[in-house]
């Protein structure tokens, strides 16, 4: 877990667990698992109440947003490491980061993509069958031939 001693000089530069959710728009049990995750740190008040800087915010903000790329949690958590002493990303690093996430969104694109036309093919195909659908069974060498019956296989028993 990400461990940062944070300064709060006073109790009004520190925003409360219940603060940082509501001004972040996400739930306090998200706020502890991503503290859990070492994705997000502050410190305890004298009663052992979570703080977090005013920062936290941002921090917050940009995990949201990589989630909403996409991102799983592992790849945001080796994004926010390459911050220099585990700070608050800028501007820059997000224009750095998201550059580098590019690829990935791309691959998603052209994946959704692909599935919207199997999907308008396979509408009007009236197979209902799981185990020839080019969406469910993609792999299927017949189902490559087309919308249909291809093969009938007729077992007697003699």
């Amino acid at each position: 877990m990400l461990e940062v001693e944070v300064d709060l000089k006073s109790s009004a530069a520190a925003l409360t667990i219940g603060q940082l959710a509501q001004r972040a728009g996400v739930a306090t049990s998200a706020l502890r698992f991503y503290e859990a995750e070492g994705l997000l740190a502050g410190s305890r008040s004298a009663g052992g109440h979570r703080q977090y800087p005013r920062h936290a915010l941002r921090r917050v903000a940009f995990i949201r947003a990589a989630q909403n790329v996409g991102l799983t949690l592992p790849q945001i958590k080796a994004a926010l490491a390459t911050l220099p002493e585990g700070r608050t990303p800028t501007k820059a690093d997000w224009t750095r980061l998201s550059a580098s996430w590019a690829p990935l969104l791309d691959e998603r694109i052209a994946a959704l993509q692909l599935l919207r036309e199997r999907l308008t093919g396979c509408i009007g195909c009236g197979c209902l069958s799981l185990k020839a659908c080019a969406l469910y069974n993609p792999e299927d060498k017949v189902c490559r031939e087309g919308a249909g019956a291809r093969l009938l296989r007729i077992e007697t028993k003699r």
